[in-house]
């Protein structure tokens, strides 16, 4: 029972997320994920409700509210989808006598 909160302010904590969720149900879990290149919150996080009608009762609330000067997107998270293995580089092969395909 995880919820997707978008359009969230990069000042958000995980406290305040929480703090918000809380008069809904119980939070189980806060994350805000941070930019791997930048150290930044990324503007989105997930949040973990105890129950289905707790989610939901959320959702309902919350998708389309102003919060912090945003309005906020608020939907039941997707999986997460599966990456195929990055090959690594740019791609090309490598080869330095490539010329467009011409021979």
């Amino acid at each position: 029972m995880t919820i997707y909160v978008g359009n969230l302010s990069y000042s958000v904590t995980e406290d305040d997320l929480k703090e918000v969720f809380a008069e809904y149900g119980t939070v189980k879990n806060v994350q805000l994920p941070i930019d791997r290149e930048t150290q930044r919150k990324r503007g989105f996080g997930f949040v973990e409700m105890d129950t289905d009608a707790e989610e939901t009762k959320a959702i309902q609330e919350l998708d389309g509210a102003e919060w912090m000067d945003r309005v906020l997107k608020v939907n039941k998270a997707r999986p997460r989808e599966e990456r195929k293995p990055s090959r690594g580089g740019w791609g090309g092969g490598g080869n330095s006598n490539y010329r467009g395909g011409r021979q």
